[in-house]
């Protein structure tokens, strides 16, 4: 598990839209050269996600996608992936996915 205290998430986060920022800060950080994560939209139900990166022309593109709902775990957001939205063009480097959430943990049932 990733220890620096650059990426250490804060105990006092209490808001949903704190946490996601924290959870997009660290997937950055293990992942930042190959899928970038932009966040859209966050609010009670559901956060929305761009991905940016080379990510995009590999195989497993939806499991770069679908790793951010263990990185929402990892600040104490259980989500599903609801929903990945694609470009038209096949040759664009970016995908949005939509993730819904189940619950947010109180702070001393999170892992970080």
């Amino acid at each position: 598990m990733f220890q620096s205290n650059k990426f250490r998430i804060s105990k006092e986060s209490k808001n949903i839209s704190d946490l996601v920022s924290e959870a997009a800060e660290l997937y950055n950080s293990y992942r930042g050269k190959e899928a970038h994560i932009e966040i859209l939209k966050s609010d009670d139900n559901e956060v929305w996600a761009l991905f940016k990166g080379h990510f995009c022309y590999t195989c497993g593109v939806n499991d770069w996608i679908e790793d951010f709902k263990y990185t929402l775990e990892d600040v104490g957001i259980e989500a599903d992936l609801d929903k990945i939205l694609e470009p038209e063009d096949s040759e664009s480097s970016w995908r949005i996915g939509v993730f819904k959430i189940k619950e947010v943990k109180p702070l001393d049932r999170r892992t970080r």
